[in-house]
């Protein structure tokens, strides 16, 4: 687990209901958690790897060569690097098919996620899988996810398994705002208050399931209080500041270590891109998405702390993102030139 931050004096709301203006204005409280000047600079090489590597599958998927569904992560890398900031070894991730940033933030190597994604042998599910169904048991990586909402339930499993073994870890459960009206969630969030399970139900709210807006969608807009009837405890988290993230994190995962059971964490965040790669993300205005990356960008946070602290130099940040550049490029060509599966690879890895 990364260092404990030092604490200033502050306050953030834990949980009170805001209604529908409170979650689409995005009013989580700023975080009170400060970064060192090694923190800040790993969570700043974390995001953009994430970044640079989502733009790089953009222009890859428009070249054709990549194939199906690619949902990308840009503008959301705050909540999974802030989370791989807090949890120690042997906690899971799994998550549905928004999956490649958090691959990355499990240390999985950019190689084998890019060449999944084009089909190639090389990929993490030896090119049989694509963009939406990744796993590494190796790394504690459960899983991209195509249907919405199943993983919350295998989350849950795994909440069951850390707690039969009795080994410590924490199943970090993501899913969207979208899937949080399914109804094996709520069934999920049952079971695990019912017997204490080990798991954070992490709800990455962008804003927009798919094309439709959360205000269009669901009645009650706090989702950090949908686990309420159960006696689940959530709060809302700033999803745009790493520091604010990580540090509701730590809490969570000190929550479930403890072994007081499940608890919420409604990342407030935003895509830049649409749903999909399919998706011209007509329903909202481009003057909205700019206001996002021009004032609550998570990447640029970080850089203005860089340089206002005098941690690092223009420069500096330059070589990082040419370094970062370079292993995202490297990945592409290795998942451009890399062989593709043999015929015979159609009967293995089947279930009868």
């Amino acid at each position: 687990m990364a260092a404990t931050a030092k604490r200033n004096t502050g306050t953030r709301a834990r949980g009170a209901s805001q209604g529908r203006s409170g979650a689409r204005a995005a009013k989580a409280a700023p975080a009170t958690a400060e970064f060192s000047k090694d923190e800040e600079l790993h969570a700043y090489r974390e995001m953009l790897l994430i970044r640079r590597f989502e733009e790089k599958a953009g222009q890859l998927y428009g070249m054709g060569l990549i194939g199906g569904f690619c949902h990308l992560y840009i503008g959301q890398e705050a909540v999974v690097v802030g989370m791989q900031m807090a949890k120690k070894d042997g906690d899971q991730m799994i998550t549905g098919y928004r999956d490649h940033g958090h691959m990355l933030a499990m240390d999985l190597d950019p190689k084998g996620v890019m060449a999944e994604l084009t089909g190639r042998r090389g990929g993490l599910s030896k090119g049989k899988g694509g963009s939406m169904h990744m796993f590494s048991k190796e790394k504690h990586f459960y899983g991209g996810h195509g249907i919405v909402g199943a993983q919350v339930s295998l989350g849950t499993g795994l909440g069951f398994a850390n707690k039969y073994r009795e080994n410590g870890n924490v199943a970090m459960t993501f899913f969207g705002d979208g899937a949080a009206n399914q109804g094996q969630v709520y069934e999920s969030f049952n079971m695990a208050q019912l017997w204490k399970l080990p798991v954070i139900y992490v709800i990455e709210n962008n804003k927009y399931g798919m094309g439709t807006s959360i205000e269009r969608a669901s009645a009650t807009t706090d989702l950090s209080q949908r686990g309420a009837s159960f006696g689940i405890p959530g709060e809302q988290v700033d999803g745009m500041d790493v520091r604010a993230v990580r540090e509701a994190s730590e809490k969570a995962l000190e929550h479930c270590r403890s072994g007081k059971g499940p608890y919420i964490l409604e990342m407030i965040t935003y895509r830049y891109r649409g749903h999909s790669m399919s998706d011209p993300a007509k329903y909202r205005s481009k003057e909205e998405v700019q206001k996002m990356r021009t004032e609550r960008d998570p990447i640029e946070q970080v850089r203005a702390r860089l340089l206002e602290k005098g941690w690092a130099s223009e420069d500096d940040l330059k070589k990082i993102d040419k370094q970062v550049r370079d292993v995202v490029n490297e990945a592409a060509e290795f998942a451009q030139h890399d062989r593709e599966p043999d015929v015979s690879e159609l009967y293995t890895d089947i279930l009868l």
